[in-house]
């Protein structure tokens, strides 16, 4: 399902802060992020089933993530990766818009959310939607509906990593703490997206939990005024080995 948060050009002293949990089933073959051996520009995760990812960034300073847009009644199983999308815009030349023009006509995906952006420039594109938005600088959120649709999740997730940001000093843990909180929605400020109401009740909280599916890691993003970046991500997977992965570096 996933949710991210993430702060555009609106902080004193950092021009990207993005705090992100990816949900998924615990079986899914993933690889933890780390700068991809073909791409060596390219830091992310990877799906080793697809070959693509949910969330990267580039010594460059280009980052993408996405999101899957909840609507079973639409739902295609033979539809493509939605992961290739953020790996292919992160390995190539063009800016976001740019690249997202480039796609055309994503109808054949499954739904989503994407994120393409730079130090310049960051856009917002739906294929429910099917409009691209040029986003200026500001505090956004996206869970699994549009961007800052005001599900619980999206609100709770905004105001505590808001509150977080605004400290004189706030670390990654401290955007860790904020993305590790299970509280479930109350049933009457649940979604209805036509999943069954046990599914939308398990999903209704930041970080998932059940027996075969829920938040597999956590990523938290920093780009302070000198392009220096942090990239951290915490794994939470109960049938692997959890650890914490940091990398530094400077945009290029």
């Amino acid at each position: 399902m996933c949710l991210n948060i993430f702060s555009y050009k609106s902080h004193p002293d950092y021009k990207l802060i993005i705090a992100a949990n990816r949900d998924e089933f615990y079986a899914r073959k993933t690889e933890a992020a780390q700068f991809w051996t073909d791409k060596p520009n390219l830091l992310a995760g990877k799906d080793l089933e697809q070959g693509g990812t949910w969330l990267g960034i580039t010594k460059s300073g280009k980052f993408s993530f996405i999101t899957n847009y909840r609507d079973p009644r639409s739902f295609r199983k033979d539809a493509p990766s939605r992961g290739a999308l953020v790996s292919n815009y992160l390995d190539g030349s063009a800016g976001p818009e740019a690249y997202l023009k480039s796609l055309g006509d994503t109808q054949h995906y499954n739904g989503f959310n994407l994120i393409a952006g730079d130090l310049n420039e960051v856009c917002y594109f739906s294929n429910v939607e099917n409009k691209i938005r040029k986003l200026q600088h500001g505090f956004y959120g996206v869970s699994n509906a549009f961007l800052d649709t005001p599900w619980k999740k999206l609100v709770t997730g905004k105001h505590a990593v808001d509150a977080i940001i605004n400290l004189n000093n706030f670390s990654a843990e401290d955007l860790f703490d904020a993305l590790h909180n299970e509280q479930k929605a109350d049933d009457s400020e649940l979604p209805h997206t036509g999943v069954p109401y046990e599914i939308e009740k398990l999903v209704s909280s930041m970080f998932i939990k059940s027996e075969t599916y829920g938040t597999v890691c956590s990523t938290v993003v920093l780009i302070d005024n000198d392009n220096r970046v942090q990239f951290f991500e915490r794994t939470h997977n109960p049938l692997k080995e959890n650890k914490t992965v940091s990398f530094e570096f400077v945009v290029e």
